[in-house]
């Protein structure tokens, strides 16, 4: 299905038909409310995934794009971006249908290699905005910047335990997507007067450390849209992990995207499904 006509093409048909439109459905008033770029984005959404599962959980992402609610606006902006970007990896995307149940946001499939995808993006809580160190020690708080870039992957490591609960009874590739907007998980309303600089081999080190006991995910995409990079102490890489850094002047892509896969997965992606998320970073 194609963009959607605008009010006044909808006005003529009916006029031309003898009849006046009826009511445009509240889902597709918010749809126009979306910027140009998030509109081509749902619009090729709803174009590739025709499916009967997948229509109502598009109809609430518009919904939640235009939310009032700042992390309800990011988890599906993380949706958005991550599912276009596999259909131009030539993946064909499935939304899940929503459940009380604990399942993945996508089923993807590569040529006909099946994976699922779960989505979740990092922007903190009210209580946590509140008490922005919680939970560690005072004087592990009271150093220089790079102390945070540390609190940010005990987060991120937080996380990751959490979905891998989530994402347990899969017999197929499982891959968790991070997006994380803001290093401090601050929200949209709070000002930061300095960066976050985060180490990424000490992340991708301590994920891959969480990973060799966790079975069920097969891979991490973490997206880090404003951190700064540490300059790297050591010359080893590790060969199960793949990132990109790009400039802090492109903002319409993350500053950091990292990949990195589970050597001890119970299921490994396949050569396709890794191509396509190499596309993706």
């Amino acid at each position: 299905m194609g963009r959607f006509r605008p009010r006044t093409s909808l006005r003529l048909v009916a006029q031309l038909r003898g009849g006046h439109p009826g009511p445009m459905p509240a889902w597709k008033r918010k749809e126009e409310g979306l910027s140009q770029e998030l509109r081509d984005r749902w619009s090729t959404l709803h174009r590739h995934c025709a499916d009967r599962s997948s229509h109502p959980r598009l109809v609430r992402l518009v919904h939640r794009l235009t939310y009032d609610d700042y992390g309800v606006r990011e988890s599906a902006l993380a949706e958005l971006e991550l599912a276009t970007q596999l259909i131009r990896a030539e993946c064909r995307v499935v939304f899940l249908p929503e459940s009380q149940a604990r399942t993945a946001d996508l089923e993807c499939y590569a040529g006909r290699e099946r994976f699922f995808v779960e989505v979740t993006a990092m922007v903190g809580s009210a209580e946590r905005r509140r008490l922005p160190l919680r939970g560690l020690e005072r004087e592990e708080v009271l150093g220089e910047e790079e102390d945070r870039g540390v609190i940010l992957i005990h987060r991120i490591l937080a996380r990751i335990r959490q979905k891998a609960k989530q994402l347990a009874d899969y017999c197929d590739p499982v891959v968790l997507s991070i997006s994380i907007p803001r290093a401090d998980l601050q929200g949209e309303r709070y000002a930061r007067s300095q960066p976050i600089w985060l180490d990424l081999k000490a992340l991708a080190g301590s994920v891959t450390v969480l990973l060799t006991g966790v079975s069920t995910l097969s891979a991490v995409l973490i997206s880090l849209w404003d951190v700064e990079p540490l300059p790297s102490r050591a010359v080893l890489r590790l060969a199960n992990v793949e990132v990109i850094e790009r400039t802090k002047h492109q903002h319409t892509q993350p500053r950091v995207r990292m990949l990195i896969h589970n050597p001890s997965a119970a299921w490994a992606l396949s050569e396709w499904q890794q191509d396509a998320f190499r596309q993706i970073l």
